[in-house]
């Protein structure tokens, strides 16, 4: 006779983008070995009336494990002795317990990133201040940026809860955005903080992307592409974390001790939309040249190709160049390329050997050799970084 299914309560939120990814990887994980029985939080509005609370609705079903997301209960859940998780929490002194968290840090660094690559000299960050996630993006990317002597404008909430009111804050926010010096490159904590600037924007009457481009984080497709224009965003691989949690809770359960276990959310790619597509150079034939190599990345591009699209020297070029990005022509052509590589590896299955023929390369080995000097690491260990099991 089989063995009764482990029963796993999942209190994720599944109407966001991240929850959805972790409830993914967690289904995934689970069909790949002992399937296992799921029990998701009723809705409120199918709430049995009897059920008093999440604690008792918890005891009536005797989980083996609980995997819970920003839930102000924590505490009072792992007082009940069963393993747990904790995703992505606001809450402190839980330190013991196994939690899922993301880079802020990389992320931070990487929204910084994709507005310097576009030429921006101005910048801006809008968040949560009472949420730590939050303002450590909001630190990596001021660090980064503030790096290259930009100027950065930090969006500071109103105090207290009636001036968080949307219908108050819009207004607050639409004026704070029409202060900004033009063109600004706005990184926001999220996609729904990132719907929020873009509605200030056309309160205020300000062009996206032309005079504010703005960013998210966490690719939601729905409300990235809610707007008009569609929102960039980062992608972060919330699916595997689901995964590598799912795998801890089975170690947990198995009766395997371990505390202040960590699972790092990564940030994989830059879904780039109309809200961030645009080089803010006033230098007309530094952008021409950044737009040729975009567009031939794919092509074994050299040099003398970039000097070739533009009507400069090479050497004057090549100044100008990097004085308005702080790059080299090389250095760019080699950004672009390690993207697109990274792009291919991410989001389709071909193989090794099939990306390089794709890209120009004599084969797989030149195009591991070449992705390896860059980033440090084989295509095939950076596409298993990000790709559940």
């Amino acid at each position: 006779m089989p063995d009764n299914p482990r029963k796993v309560v999942l209190l994720i939120e599944s109407s966001s983008a991240c929850g959805r990814k972790m409830l993914r990887g967690i289904a995934k994980y689970s069909s790949l070995h002992k399937p296992w029985a799921f029990f998701l939080e009723p809705l409120s509005y199918k709430e049995i009336p009897a059920r008093k609370n999440t604690l008792a609705w918890l005891r009536e079903i005797e989980p083996d494990g609980i995997i819970v997301r920003d839930l102000e209960k924590v505490e009072q859940i792992a007082a009940m002795g069963k393993p747990v998780i904790v995703g992505s929490t606001v809450k402190k002194g839980i330190s013991n317990l196994p939690m899922i968290v993301t880079d802020s840090e990389m992320i931070g660094k990487m929204g910084a990133e994709h507005f310097l690559e576009r030429g921006f000299r101005d910048f801006a960050y809008c968040g949560y201040d009472d949420m730590a996630w939050s303002l450590k993006r909001s630190e990596s990317f001021a660090a980064r940026v503030l790096q290259f002597g930009c100027h950065i404008h930090q969006y500071q909430q109103p105090r207290g809860k009636m001036q968080r009111i949307w219908k108050k804050e819009q207004n607050r926010l639409a004026a704070w955005l029409e202060a900004l010096p033009k063109p600004v490159g706005i990184m926001t904590c999220c996609d729904y903080r990132g719907q929020q600037v873009m509605e200030a924007c056309k309160l205020a009457r300000i062009q996206v992307p032309e005079e504010a481009a703005v960013l998210g984080v966490d690719n939601d497709e729905v409300i990235c592409n809610l707007f008009l224009p569609p929102l960039s965003s980062i992608d972060i691989d919330f699916e595997k974390a689901g995964y590598d949690a799912a795998e801890l809770l089975d170690r947990l359960m198995a009766g395997e001790m371990m505390k202040s276990q960590k699972i790092i959310a990564l940030p994989s790619l830059i879904e780039t939309r109309q809200s961030t597509d645009i080089f803010a150079m006033q230098d007309v034939e530094v952008a021409k040249a950044v737009r040729y190599i975009r567009e031939h990345a794919r092509e074994m591009i050299q040099v003398p190709d970039v000097v070739e699209a533009t009507t400069l020297s090479r050497r004057c070029l090549l100044d100008r160049f990097h004085r308005v990005l702080g790059r080299s022509i090389h250095e760019e052509i080699t950004r672009v390329r390690i993207d697109k590589i990274s792009r291919l590896l991410l989001e389709t299955n071909q193989s090794i050997a099939q990306i390089a023929v794709k890209l120009g390369y004599t084969g797989d080995d030149h195009l591991a050799r070449y992705f390896k000097k860059e980033t440090g690491m084989t295509p095939l260990a950076f596409r298993k970084q990000f790709i559940t099991k």
